[in-house]
């Protein structure tokens, strides 16, 4: 079960965390996985990694801000690998703010990387979809797409646009034989959180941690690779009968709090 040879996937921000992971499951699943990245280094780390546990990738330098571009590697990746079996839309910023303290060009930076990036790629990867015949597309947004918690208006706000394109694509490409689904992540022990807790609590990061890991009614953070691990059944044909849903991998944060 959920076996993915023969298949292409494309991946975004696939340079570390989540990405990573996501990038790493769907390769030993037997994927042939694109890693589409703005960081070349970071790309090139996990294209090593698949290719050192026995898997197949490439790494792309994409910034997928830049609708042109986007749509330039997707037309030439259709052309390189005969079409798109899998798409996950991973790539994507964090900002801490409300209404009050965000700014202008704040809100314009989240709003251009994880929104109109996730549109950008969807145009990419729908198109090379439908020549193809078919195919997933899974979305990271996050619990706080359908929730809110203190400060993070423009980040909340990116990812509840992510929710609504997920049931947009699901409900248009119905007959295409496309299926668009999301995965609401909780917070999830990444690189970037040992970074924020360190930046903004340098003199209590051990109660900082503890405090972050029991905010999630499980009583901790969820790894990179659960997350995966959900990707990995949406992208397979085990999840055919699944399309335009939202799947939670949150500790249990938004329905038994």
């Amino acid at each position: 079960m959920f076996r993915l040879e023969g298949k292409s996937a494309v991946v975004t921000g696939a340079g570390s965390g989540i990405g990573r992971a996501i990038a790493l499951a769907l390769a030993k699943q037997g994927a042939f996985v694109d890693v589409l990245e703005i960081d070349d280094e970071a790309a090139g780390v996990t294209v090593g990694q698949i290719r050192a546990a026995g898997g197949q990738a490439e790494a792309t330098a994409c910034d997928v801000t830049d609708h042109g571009q986007v749509l330039d590697v997707f037309d030439q990746l259709g052309s390189d690998r005969g079409g798109l079996d899998c798409l996950v839309n991973n790539a994507g910023i964090a900002h801490v703010g409300n209404i009050t303290d965000t700014s202008e060009a704040d809100f314009d930076r989240v709003m251009s990387v994880n929104l109109k990036g996730v549109f950008n790629c969807l145009k990419g990867g729908v198109r090379q979809m439908l020549n193809s015949g078919g195919g997933s597309i899974v979305n990271i947004a996050s619990t706080v797409a359908t929730m809110a918690i203190h400060d993070r208006l423009a980040y909340g706000t990116s990812k509840g646009g992510v929710l609504a394109m997920t049931y947009s694509v699901a409900k248009d490409h119905l007959h295409d034989d496309i299926r668009c689904n999301a995965i609401l992540p909780g917070r999830i022990h990444t690189p970037f959180v040992d970074g924020f807790i360190a930046k903004n609590y340098p003199d209590n990061q051990a109660e900082m941690f503890k405090k972050l890991s029991e905010y999630q009614p499980i009583g901790r953070m969820g790894k990179p690779e659960e997350v995966a691990a959900a990707a990995v059944f949406l992208c397979s044909d085990e999840a055919s009968f699944i399309t335009g849903a939202p799947f939670p991998v949150d500790g249990g944060t938004l329905y038994v709090r």
